[in-house]
């Protein structure tokens, strides 16, 4: 088996002291090495295809290299993957390493993966979830940084979230320029209690948004309907529900793109077309809103913009606090003009 290059073998193949390699290879300053010996020691080490030894490196520098990624349905859920792709992405750029933990939502997986990554003394940690909930973080070190992305905790140094209120007044102003201000139905319905941000920290914002554009304009909703959970089968039920009360609706608001799904169906089954007949937009730009035909209009929740932005987050490159990522308008062919 052949031995891992090592310091000294650089500098012996350079000409040049273990010191003088050291500082250079390690990018410290004051090295006062002359161009032509710097180039020597790079030359050498890449003859040698020396690499830093990285627990060598820990020692020397107190860090590890090393972020932790503790994931809330991230990893198993194809929607919100593309977190991780933003985390890497900003790790890749920066040389860091990244270890990932699944937790599927249970409290006692979390513990258990906190504790692996402390165990392995990252330098920091990013907790990640699939839906924008309120997290129970346990105790943890004040030495290290903490983010939460698409969620939020007391404890952390930092949380990234999305635009929600901008997104919801962007999506509700696009249905009134589209003429659409006497005969908006909403379909899906606001937390009622703060209790509610255990399972969203994000919704109220999206409907105070809905109300700033409705009240900007001076319009009210035809008809606002209560669902229960975002599902298809409640979408169909409660576009039923507003098509059976004869109300005048030109264009249903629905509160994700899974409620649309189903007033789709809904519209369909009483051979209504979109956008024809009624116009719908949604939120989250789900796999499904470009495979809906007519393709569906939504705001796209920013998952990979959200895993980039914590990872710089936990690397120390912007003020702390509150960020919120923009949910950009995803303008597809669902909704008609009636001016």
């Amino acid at each position: 088996m052949n031995k891992r290059p090592t310091l000294a073998d650089v500098a012996a193949r350079s000409g040049l002291s273990k010191t003088a390699v050291s500082l250079v290879l390690n990018d410290r300053p004051g090295s006062r090495l002359s161009p032509d010996a710097i180039a020597r020691i790079h030359e050498a080490a890449r003859e040698l295809n020396y690499r830093p030894n990285p627990a060598a490196r820990s020692l020397r520098m107190g860090t590890t290299g090393t972020i932790g990624f503790i994931s809330d349905e991230v990893t198993i859920t194809r929607f919100a993957s593309a977190m991780i792709r933003g985390l890497l992405d900003v790790a890749d750029e920066r040389d860091q390493g990244v270890l990932i933990a699944e937790t599927g939502h249970h409290p006692k997986q979390r513990a258990k993966a906190l504790e692996f990554m402390i165990d392995r003394q990252v330098d920091g940690l990013v907790f990640g979830s699939m839906a924008a909930r309120l997290l129970d973080l346990p105790p943890l070190p004040e030495s290290m940084r903490i983010v939460t992305a698409n969620s939020a905790g007391a404890g952390s140094s930092a949380s990234v979230l999305p635009a929600e209120h901008e997104a919801g007044r962007a999506m509700m102003r696009l249905l009134l320029e589209h003429g659409h201000g006497e005969g908006i139905g909403i379909i899906g319905s606001a937390p009622s209690a703060p209790a509610d941000r255990r399972a969203s920290v994000t919704i109220g914002a999206r409907f105070a948004g809905i109300d700033e554009a409705l009240a900007e304009a001076g319009a009210t909703p035809v008809a606002v309907v209560d669902v229960g959970s975002w599902e298809p089968a409640n979408g169909y039920a409660g576009t039923m529900q507003v098509l059976d009360a004869g109300t005048p609706v030109t264009a249903l608001l629905c509160l994700n793109d899974r409620v649309a799904f189903g007033a789709y169906q809904a519209l369909a089954e009483r051979g209504l077309r979109v956008p024809d007949d009624v116009s719908i937009a949604s939120f989250d730009d789900d796999e499904i809103a470009s495979y809906l035909r007519p393709a569906l209009t939504t705001a796209r929740l920013p998952y990979e913009e959200m895993g980039r932005r914590a990872m710089e987050l936990v690397l120390g490159d912007e003020p702390q606090g509150e960020h919120l990522v923009e949910m950009p308008v995803q303008l597809r062919a669902s909704i008609r003009s009636l001016t």
